[in-house]
């Protein structure tokens, strides 16, 4: 199932998902995972939560994120959550609907693999789309 995390810039959200992922991580029997488009918190992540950096690669399309995702998928069975910062590099490029499908073919996608995605987005919760706000955290 995909959760997000949404709020203005400076608001904690980034502090609130290490947090996540650092009490997934101490608890998992599997894998976590946590993707962000800087190294700026691979250090305040657990050592068992795996950190995934983005830079070097172009994440500027839907499909191509949702292609990425399927890339981590694919190389371990046993993920039980990707946390993903940064998705806004995506989201300020595409329209409300194309950001609704693309948040409902990762959630279709999740639910496949039969794991949890928690997302950040900075935009201001009463901005997001109607069909997006069900997966609010």
């Amino acid at each position: 199932m995909v959760k997000i995390l949404a709020g203005e810039k400076g608001e904690g959200k980034t502090k609130k998902m290490i947090d996540m992922a650092n009490t997934a991580g101490k608890e998992a029997k599997g894998s976590i995972i946590y993707v962000d488009d800087d190294n700026s918190h691979m250090y305040d992540l657990h050592y068992s939560v795996r950190f995934v950096e983005t830079p070097g690669f172009i994440m500027d399309d839907p499909m191509v994120f949702r292609g990425f995702v399927c890339g981590i998928l694919s190389q371990n069975s046993d993920i039980e959550t990707i946390y993903i910062d940064g998705l806004n590099h995506i989201m300020d490029k595409i329209s409300d609907a194309d950001f609704v499908s693309f948040i409902q073919e990762l959630d279709k996608t999740s639910k496949e693999a039969e794991m949890d995605m928690v997302m950040i987005i900075s935009k201001k919760t009463d901005e997001l789309p109607e069909e997006v706000k069900q997966y609010l955290i």
